[in-house]
């Protein structure tokens, strides 16, 4: 098992990364598929099954789906040029795909929300179609997003179950639990970044791992000043308005007056994270980390030890990266961070787990310390539900973002006070997790119906 950094931290495009940038990278490997087939393809059809048809407009799954069928990836995702094409689309009924020949395709028809049971491998599954003249199938494939802009076909994800019992990966340090993580770790002397980087180091050269690693960042601060500078209604009919501007403005005068009370920090890490989750929501460019519903929580805590931490310093950036990717990767890797899956716990309680490891690192922590704050990070996020009020990614997410950050912080804090050493590890957290999300109501879990999704009013 090897998961990148850059598998964690994937620049993408709002509101979500297993409802937005998931179809869409899976319409994209469609067309690769379609290129190199044999048949000669006259239309395209789409079906969207479980939370992707339940939540799906809401997230802008379809627009997502026509987009990258139309050629649109996340990662090179141009807003005002997507406008066009879907307008044009829905005018002529027709995609252009880039190598192929126009298809038809007509939005109304030809894009099916399937409310039945959900596909038999993951909560988000499409089927995607390629017809002939005649209207009739001549290539399918069924594609899983599975949370984090991870997209896998029927056939890869029956393997990537499999391969829970083939041999590690080809790198140094091949951990697949905590357990063995700290175990190298203590017989290598090596931080848990150290690792990480060497892993990384059997892929790419040292210069594309730091120069990657910046960009990932300067894409995530970059969302952080955006977001505080947007005003104006989300999207959606919900009628949500965008607030960080305005606790930002109040911060700075309150910070002018001398007058900031010791809590305003939490204010502050809110602040960050509420900026990249409203511009998540404005469908703006985001880094899911590990996910589009949970990026607020790890650039929130980058951005507060940078700015508030003192001795904190940028070269030790790619120490916090690597930590916090390490941590994402064994919850991935032996649970899940899809909010489909597993609801909100896999999503947020991520994204602290790993900033929580990340700050503990670059605070100096052991190894254990750095464990430690994941665990406590993640125990105290079990059992969230995900519940979004009318399948959009606005409330409960955009707050719980901010207090996601808080609690990070928190753990990581804890973690340092004491020498590693506790009751409940991290590997036991996350099968944990794992199995409370297998025990979660389908309606807790990313479909909106049920929770805060039902008892607010929404329309």
């Amino acid at each position: 098992m090897f998961l990148s950094v850059f598998d964690m931290f994937k620049i993408g495009v709002g509101p979500s990364s297993s409802h937005t940038m998931g179809p869409m990278v899976a319409a994209a490997r469609f067309l690769d598929l379609l290129r190199g087939s044999p048949f000669h393809a006259h239309g395209l059809r789409a079906s969207l099954h479980g939370s992707l048809a339940f939540t799906g407009v809401g997230h802008a799954t379809d627009r997502a789906t026509i987009l990258g069928l139309a050629g649109f990836e996340p990662a090179s995702y141009d807003a005002e040029k997507a406008d066009a094409v879907l307008a044009a689309i829905h005018e002529s009924h027709v995609i252009e795909p880039p190598g192929l020949n126009p298809l038809r395709f007509d939005p109304k028809a030809d894009l099916v929300f399937d409310y039945g049971p959900a596909l038999p491998g993951h909560a988000n599954g499409m089927v995607l179609r390629a017809t002939d003249a005649q209207g009739d199938v001549i290539l399918q494939e069924t594609y899983y997003s599975v949370g984090g802009g991870f997209v896998l076909t029927a056939a890869e994800l029956a393997e990537s179950k499999a391969e829970r019992v083939k041999p590690p990966a080809n790198v140094p340090f091949p951990f697949e639990t905590a357990e063995q993580m700290l175990g190298m770790a203590t017989a290598s002397g090596k931080s848990i970044a150290e690792m990480k980087r060497a892993n990384e180091l059997a892929f790419r050269s040292a210069a594309e791992l730091d120069q990657g690693m910046l960009r990932i960042w300067q894409v995530m601060t970059d969302c952080i000043s955006r977001g505080m500078e947007g005003t104006g209604i989300l999207p959606g009919g919900l009628h949500v308005r965008r607030r960080a501007r305005g606790i930002h403005e109040a911060l700075l005068a309150e910070r002018g007056l001398n007058m900031t009370a010791p809590h305003t920090i939490n204010d502050w890490m809110s602040l960050y994270a509420m900026a990249v989750n409203e511009e998540n929501a404005a469908g703006g460019q985001v880094v899911t980390a590990p996910t589009n519903g949970a990026a607020g929580v790890v650039p929130a805590v980058i951005r507060y030890w940078l700015d508030h931490v003192p001795g904190a310093s940028i070269s030790r950036l790619g120490d916090f990266m690597l930590t916090a990717a390490a941590i994402g990767g064994l919850v991935k890797h032996n649970a899940s961070i899809s909010g489909a899956e597993c609801g909100c716990q896999a999503e947020v309680g991520s994204a602290a787990a790993m900033a929580a490891a990340g700050l503990a690192a670059v605070l100096g922590g052991t190894p254990e310390q750095v464990e430690n704050a994941a665990e406590i990070a993640l125990e105290h996020h079990l059992g969230m539900t995900c519940d979004p009020v009318r399948g959009l990614v606005q409330v409960p997410c955009i707050e719980r973002n901010g207090l996601g950050a808080i609690k990070a912080v928190s753990a990581a804090s804890l973690a340092m006070r004491g020498d590693g050493v506790h009751l409940v590890s991290l590997d036991v957290c996350i099968e944990t997790m794992r199995q409370t999300g297998r025990d979660m109501h389908e309606k807790y879990k990313e479909t909106s119906l049920g929770g805060l999704a039902v008892n607010v009013p929404n329309c």
